[in-house]
């Protein structure tokens, strides 16, 4: 270890100010969370206005739901390249099957293997791609095909209503 004493600067950056704030607190221990209202007086006793801390939240809160949507198209990209190779090997196995019980040997059934394998190893890339353009466009489409089924599920569970009255 050394013996080096660190020279402390006289002023931080807000960035600088930012990191050693996120080590302290990442190093203070403790299992309690705090309330909105602690970290509205924590904003003050830091000089920070209503107004920023509001937007701060705000702007978490948007990150958060984004994050929780993302987590979601993953696991539905996932869970859809787990059906297609089910199906892959459920089918494959049948037509391996098919082609020894009818040739008593492979052949024409290792293409259809090949083929649809190619697919389908180009497809679990795809799924497990969680960055990119092309991650973006399929995130955006999912997204709005969502927001949509919300929409159309809302206007029908009040329509329902509307009729019973």
């Amino acid at each position: 270890m050394s013996d080096i004493t660190p020279q402390y600067p006289e002023s931080y950056s807000q960035e600088d100010i930012q990191q050693i704030l996120q080590i302290a607190i990442a190093r203070h221990n403790t299992d309690e969370e705090l309330t909105r209202q602690q970290l509205w007086e924590i904003a003050g006793e830091l000089d920070i206005s209503n107004s920023t801390i509001q937007a701060a939240e705000k702007d978490w809160l948007v990150g958060k739901a984004d994050e929780h949507q993302r987590r979601a198209f993953d696991i539905y990209r996932r869970q859809n390249f787990k059906q297609k190779a089910t199906k892959f090997a459920i089918v494959n196995i049948f037509l391996i099957s098919l082609n020894l019980i009818a040739a008593g040997t492979l052949s024409w059934s290792l293409y259809i293997l090949l083929f649809w394998g190619l697919g389908l190893a180009l497809s679990g890339w795809k799924a497990y791609q969680s960055h990119g353009e092309a991650y973006e466009r399929a995130f955006q489409r999912w997204s709005f095909q969502n927001e949509v089924k919300q929409t159309v599920a809302t206007v029908w569970t009040r329509l329902q209503k509307a009729w019973q009255i």
